[in-house]
């Protein structure tokens, strides 16, 4: 079984300890909205590694937005995701085996995107602050 590395960023690791140590019960928001917890396998060490996402859902796929708050790069999950595209979602006290996808197709992407923003707003000022196309994936069941 893969080593799991959790975050070095202090209050995703509190607060994925707080979803863990709850079934998914706690934790389950950010800035006052819901999110899902993404457990993905780390590009480089192979090592599983979680990461709460904010909550978006559209016809049983979540769409998970890469943003990184508009930085210029993208965050490292994203390329975990890239190279491992099997996932498992927690929303809230259910978890779900899916599969990741990067959304290319502009008629999809836009669709997700829409449905991304309206979900949480900030995404369309994240996409402000950077030059690059924020990287859309679609979850789905396996």
């Amino acid at each position: 079984m893969p080593e799991y590395i959790p975050s070095p960023t202090e209050w995703v690791r509190k607060q994925v300890e707080q979803i863990e140590a709850s079934g998914g019960k706690e934790g389950m928001e950010l800035r006052g909205m819901r999110v899902v917890l993404v457990t993905n396998t780390g590009a480089k060490t192979g090592a599983i590694r979680k990461t709460p996402l904010m909550r978006v859902e559209v016809d049983g796929t979540y769409v998970l937005v890469a943003s990184k708050g508009g930085a210029p790069e993208h965050p490292v999950w994203y390329h975990n995701l890239m190279a491992h595209p099997d996932v498992l979602v927690r929303d809230g006290e259910v978890e779900r085996r899916m599969r990741v996808r990067l959304v290319t197709e502009p008629t999809e992407r836009a669709r997700l995107w829409t449905a991304a923003v309206a979900a949480y707003p900030p995404y369309a000022e994240y996409q402000t602050k950077t030059d690059r196309q924020i990287p859309v994936f679609a979850a789905e069941p396996v």
